[in-house]
């Protein structure tokens, strides 16, 4: 198959070599030092089973992008509106467009930004990887999975098409018939995690280990689910156990990506976690006081570096 990757970062970068790897043929817009990279070497993915390159096409010039299966989008959400015109000139060609980005409003933000809704599909990742330099990415852990689907439930062509191809290049992948929902779990998994470490300034180890800490990952995740479930999302009824579980089983010293930008002083994804909570809680009348609190907080810090 034909895919383009859109952002060429930690989780582009990997899948786009994963699928080259595999004899898809993948292009990547990327700019600067990962441009230089690309064209240089390729792609250089280093994982807990082994090491690989793999040639890429690259470009920046979005005039040269050809019609593709499909796009992956996996930019940061705070750049969205930056690649919004290179997602346009894709999806109206007749290109497919995978989000893999957090958050649970991509599809609402692409269609905002001009983007062809019927080319959006719904799509989410779990996946430790980490930009070791420009045009290379380490996984750190085993999983690699890879979830998509038409929005209307609906398993079509193009989505069964898309799964397969991710699973020709060793992911777990498959299509979903529940994208909405499935989006919404990692959503309470993520929002809850990013609020409580951001917090207290802590990997997960400490904060579950004590007995406030504790308190806070459940109520932060409880939250999210009281609003998910006010807005009509068909959670399971033990999803706030379940989530707690998944946290329960990360490593001691695991810090949730929105912690790792934190502690940089760079820009973060509150806006799309506990902001949007918080958000979506005032449209539905849910207390949130977490998530409340995190959005003054963490943004206040952000603003200090």
């Amino acid at each position: 198959m034909k895919v383009v990757v859109l952002g060429a970062g930690a989780v582009g970068a990997y899948y786009g070599g994963q699928l080259a790897r595999a004899g898809h043929e993948v292009t990547c817009f990327a700019r600067g030092a990962t441009l230089a990279a690309l064209r240089e070497r390729g792609l250089e993915i280093k994982t807990p089973e082994g090491a690989f390159q793999a040639r890429v096409a690259a470009t920046d010039r979005v005039e040269t992008l050809q019609p593709a299966d499909f796009a992956i989008l996996a930019v940061k959400s705070y750049s969205l509106e930056g690649i919004a015109p290179v997602v346009r000139h894709c999806a109206q060609q007749g290109t497919t467009v995978v989000p893999l980005l957090n958050g649970v409003e991509t599809a609402e933000q692409l269609a905002h930004l001009k983007v062809p809704p019927a080319a959006v599909l719904g799509g989410l990742t779990t996946i430790s990887a980490v930009r070791v330099g420009p045009g290379s990415v380490e996984r750190r852990g085993p999983l690699q999975v890879v979830v998509v689907g038409e929005f209307d439930g609906v398993i079509t062509e193009r989505v069964r098409r898309i799964a397969a191809a991710f699973r020709d290049a060793g992911v777990d992948a498959r299509a979903s018939d529940r994208i909405q929902v499935e989006l919404w779990q990692k959503f309470v998994f993520i929002t809850a995690l990013a609020a409580a470490c951001g917090l207290a300034r802590s990997p997960v180890g400490p904060l579950r280990a004590d007995r406030l800490g504790r308190r806070l990952v459940e109520r932060a995740i409880g939250e999210v689910v009281a609003v998910g479930r006010a807005r009509g999302v068909a959670f399971p009824g033990d999803e706030a156990a379940r989530v707690l579980a998944v946290i329960d089983g990360l490593p001691p010293a695991m810090k949730p990506s929105f912690l790792v930008d934190l502690e940089s002083g760079g820009p973060t994804e509150l806006d799309i976690l506990s902001g949007a909570v918080v958000r979506f809680a005032e449209q539905v009348r849910v207390a949130t006081p977490i998530h409340d609190t995190a959005t003054v907080a963490l943004a206040a810090r952000a603003r200090l570096g």
